[in-house]
């Protein structure tokens, strides 16, 4: 997605290469958490423990976070179409391979394929709208967008819970999963290649293979040292963090030094705009809490609760689609009337349905959990659309891509954050009470109760970002970005 491109006149419709690539996103992101409810039925089939067979969501998520901050180079030097057929071809191999894995080992690289195709989608679905959009038009049709980066993960495991009640002879019920999906996608992407046109021309440039290795290891390790934290050894899970950071230090300080010469991997020019690094930190922040909740409200429903996957899935799929079917709604306010209306309040309601969280018991009432879940999901509609509006709006049209590869790669480390933070709270508060003398139960719901309050009070820093966020974006598309001085080698800011 070059630079040098302007935006076609506002329309009133979504355009149609808008359109398929919400499609093509949704469909391609609902595999991230699909295998969520399925890991009980891998043990039994292919033999494995449960950390072993929680990697085919830990693997997908560590391939997501490898391959996204590439994304911005390859999205600048390849067309729409190329891209768009590249993604969704890796995507179905990865299924066709994830389908007849014979062995647990096949099935992980299955899935490391399907998340090397579902890396590109989302930065090529946000770059593209940025450039095709007008501004004064890209909230109505942002909160289409919704739709695929937000309720689809929600969605995963509803899907999954419902297709894994049904019994096909000869078939794994977990194979199921794949072999559904398989048509959508084959469907899905002979729709992009019969609708899609190219958008601008591709810019011819090298790539830093170093800093493919650094950001791969770093965000990678990142990751995978974060969701090291559900096991017992915090010490191994430090020490990988510690050398993911380093090793992101080392990419970060690399990128720098190629923003002179015009190749950088991931343009970090993206930080130097206030808006957009405001943006990101409330994203990550607010992604964060949802993936903590994702991760308590299933083990609390089914653990304490003794629900099913299915009924949980069914318990919080009212949410899921309030956050969908708003998206839309949140958009044309925006347009209206700008996000600081949207944001604030928004803001407020994810903090508020986490501390409500932290009253939750074994005999409380499901109407009022399914209250506070909605209550998180249509928070976070009012806050997602406006602040990937704003922040993207913030940055020169040709940083469009490196916009969202950051803001892509940053979701994937707040959900391994979120993850782990949840689940090391929960419990390290659990297993202190039980040494204690506390019946397990009790203990649980306690370390949930805090785990809960811990989310809630980072969910403040969202609350104080989008205080600060404006309105609007203030930002000039077609401005040139923000440059290295040549002498004192030091970065001029873009004023938002």
């Amino acid at each position: 997605m070059p630079a040098d491109i302007s935006a076609p006149a506002a329309k009133e419709r979504t355009p149609t290469v808008i359109r398929v690539l919400v499609l093509a996103t949704f469909v391609v992101i609902l595999n991230e958490t699909i295998m969520i409810n399925a890991i009980p039925r891998l043990m039994e089939d292919l033999k494995v423990t449960e950390v072993a067979a929680q990697w085919v969501s830990t693997a997908f998520m560590l391939t997501m976070a490898a391959i996204i901050p590439t994304t911005g180079w390859f999205l600048q030097r390849v067309t729409t179409r190329t891209a768009y057929a590249t993604a969704m071809a890796t995507f179905m191999a990865g299924t066709v391979l994830s389908a007849v894995a014979p062995t647990f080992a096949v099935l992980l690289i299955g899935r490391i394929i399907q998340a090397g195709g579902t890396a590109v989608m989302m930065p090529l679905l946000m770059t593209t709208l940025m450039t095709v959009v007008a501004e004064k038009d890209r909230g109505r049709v942002m909160g289409n967008v919704t739709l695929a980066i937000s309720v689809a993960p929600a969605m995963g495991p509803v899907v999954s819970g419902l297709i894994l009640q049904v019994s096909v002879p000869q078939i794994d019920s977990w194979r199921l999963l794949f072999v559904v999906m398989l048509p959508i996608t084959a469907i899905v992407t002979w729709l992009g290649l019969r609708q899609l046109e190219n958008v601008g021309e591709p810019v011819a440039g090298s790539i830093d293979l170093f800093s493919v290795a650094l950001a791969a290891l770093g965000f990678g390790g990142l990751v995978y040292g974060l969701s090291k934290f559900h096991g017992d050894d915090y010490t191994t899970a430090i020490v990988i963090v510690a050398v993911g950071l380093a090793l992101i230090g080392v990419f970060a300080l690399r990128q720098v030094r190629l923003q002179r010469t015009g190749t950088p991997l991931l343009d970090l020019r993206v930080l130097l705009a206030g808006t957009y690094t405001k943006a990101l930190v409330l994203m990550s922040v607010a992604f964060l809490a949802m993936m903590g909740s994702m991760i308590l409200l299933p083990l609390y429903l089914q653990n304490l609760r003794h629900l099913s996957p299915l009924e949980t899935g069914l318990l919080v799929m009212p949410g899921g689609l309030a956050m969908g079917l708003l998206g839309p709604t949140v958009g044309k306010l925006f347009d209206k009337f700008g996000g600081r209306v949207l944001v604030i309040p928004g803001s407020i309601g994810i903090t508020a349905s986490l501390a409500g969280f932290t009253q939750i018991s074994t005999d409380m009432p499901y109407w009022q959990l399914l209250g506070l879940h909605i209550l998180m999901m249509v928070s976070l509609a009012a806050t997602f659309t406006p602040v990937f509006t704003l922040g993207l709006g913030a940055l020169p049209m040709n940083l469009y891509s490196h916009g969202s590869s950051m803001l892509g790669t940053l979701q994937q480390v707040a959900a391994a954050f979120g993850t782990a933070l949840v689940v090391t709270v929960m419990s390290a508060r659990s297993t202190s009470l039980i040494d204690a003398g506390t019946d397990p139960a009790t203990a649980g719901l306690d370390g949930m109760r805090l785990a809960f309050g811990v989310s809630a009070v980072l969910a403040l820093i969202v609350i104080a970002m989008a205080v600060l966020l404006p309105a609007r974006a203030e930002s000039d598309p077609h401005a040139a970005p923000p440059v290295l001085d040549a002498e004192e080698e030091t970065p001029e800011l873009v004023k938002n």
